[in-house]
């Protein structure tokens, strides 16, 4: 075990070296960096777990899966956090709280756990880092569909796919790309895309919901992370979900108010903890609001 997280630790670290050739611009925020290289150790590990017919899958108290990747991802962030940033306090799903700091590490190890265990590529570690209540870095990383996603407050948000090549040290990564929401402004032209329609069972909103969906041009059920990344992307233009914790929009939060959008719960409050979350591309986010209402 202390070998494996030695291995995954060398994989932050060398990444750490290589991200600078992988950004934009030369002036990378610290904390953007570090981030980046966790989430190459985590994609090390859920990819080695991915797809394989020995993973161990127990189920929580909340009756909610959680797989050996999880908990190991989680462990190897943890370790690299107390070593890169001892002061800062870290939240995680698996294993809570530690520390007390204003700064907080807000991990989600494997968004969407039902769809890694069952095999489906749709599923992503999430890290954010939350200044007092503000989340102000965001990296969402989801290996098995060659996608990652991320930014920092200020500085705009960006996306590598697994086309578009450039040199760095070492051979070839794919190319980022800085991504932007869409400037669609009628709900009937919009795409709209939620987790699961139970949820909004649960939450007593499905008939709004369903009055909302109809009013779009074209409706999905991706759910989790993915939808409020095509938001931040332009290819869709509202995400919702009645139902998330913390660590599902710490870091979705930042990347979409960086691609130029507007997230919220769907109070009204641009907070990643209000237990439910809401993004559009800025345009549509009252009307959307209304709806719920």
């Amino acid at each position: 075990m202390n070998k494996a997280r030695e291995f995954y630790a060398l994989i932050a670290h060398l990444s750490s070296l290589i991200t600078p050739f992988l950004l934009p611009s030369a002036a990378m925020n610290p904390d953007l960096e570090l981030a980046l290289s966790l989430a190459d150790a985590a994609d090390a590990i859920t990819l080695r777990h991915f797809q394989s017919a020995t993973l161990a899958v127990r189920t929580k108290v909340d009756m909610t899966p959680v797989s050996e990747a999880d908990e190991a991802v989680e462990r190897v962030l943890r370790e690299l956090l107390a070593a890169r940033r001892p002061g800062d306090a870290i939240v995680g799903e698996e294993y809570g709280t530690s520390g007390a700091s204003p700064r907080r590490w807000i991990l989600d190890p494997i968004d969407a756990t039902k769809n890694y265990v069952r095999g489906i590529p749709v599923y992503a570690t999430l890290i954010g880092l939350v200044d007092g209540d503000r989340p102000v870095v965001g990296v969402v990383s989801a290996p098995a569909l060659s996608r990652r996603w991320w930014a920092s407050a200020g500085d705009g948000a960006f996306c590598r796919r697994g086309d578009g090549l450039q040199p760095v040290p070492g051979g070839l990564k794919p190319a980022p790309h800085s991504i932007q929401v869409s400037r669609i402004s009628d709900v009937a032209e919009a795409h709209i895309a939620y987790d699961s329609v139970t949820d909004f069972d649960q939450a007593g909103s499905t008939e709004k919901f369903l009055t909302l969906m109809r009013r779009c041009t074209r409706a999905r059920g991706f759910g989790d992370f993915w939808i409020h990344m095509l938001v931040a992307e332009g290819a869709i233009e509202i995400a919702v979900e009645p139902a998330v914790a913390p660590w599902d929009m710490a870091a979705v939060q930042v990347i979409v108010e960086e691609a130029g959008g507007r997230f919220s719960d769907l109070r009204g409050n641009a907070r990643f903890d209000g237990g439910s979350g809401l993004s559009t591309n800025g345009l549509l986010h009252d009307e959307v609001l209304e709806s719920f209402r």
